[in-house]
């Protein structure tokens, strides 16, 4: 049985970047050790993109950093350098929400599973994470 819905709210450290995300109390996130996920220690969950809204003039204060296949839109604010989001090459359709980003409260629970992201294609085929930006 699927969990219930609810808006999460979240962003940036200067609160420039600001976002409503759309997820379950209960989430399943991925610890990535691709070259970037790595070096930012980033933990993320994916949602549907229908399931995520900027708020506000959020978009303003985004930047973008693509590498490798530029698949991957690693989102970023231009004020204090958080990436609170990203479009992930796993998942084009989808977003990837970092976990420490979003207001705590609403998150009751986080699963956190690994994404071999130097071994990209493997595990893509492995994990089965291209589910999670389904409606």
């Amino acid at each position: 049985m699927e969990s219930e819905l609810i808006l999460h709210e979240g962003g940036c450290h200067c609160g420039k970047v600001k976002w409503r995300v759309k997820a379950a109390t209960s989430v399943v996130a991925w610890r990535c050790n691709c070259s970037d996920c790595s070096m930012r220690g980033n933990i993320h969950f994916i949602v549907p993109s229908s399931n995520f809204e900027l708020l506000d003039d959020s978009k303003d204060f985004i930047t973008t950093y693509t590498f490798g296949t530029h698949t991957a839109k690693h989102t970023f604010c231009k004020v204090c350098g958080i990436t609170s989001f990203y479009i992930p090459r796993s998942n084009p359709d989808g977003v990837a929400v970092t976990v420490k980003c979003v207001k705590s409260g609403t998150l009751d629970h986080v699963e956190v599973k690994s994404y071999d992201g130097q071994n990209w294609e493997v595990s893509h085929k492995k994990t089965g994470i291209a589910s999670f930006s389904k409606e």
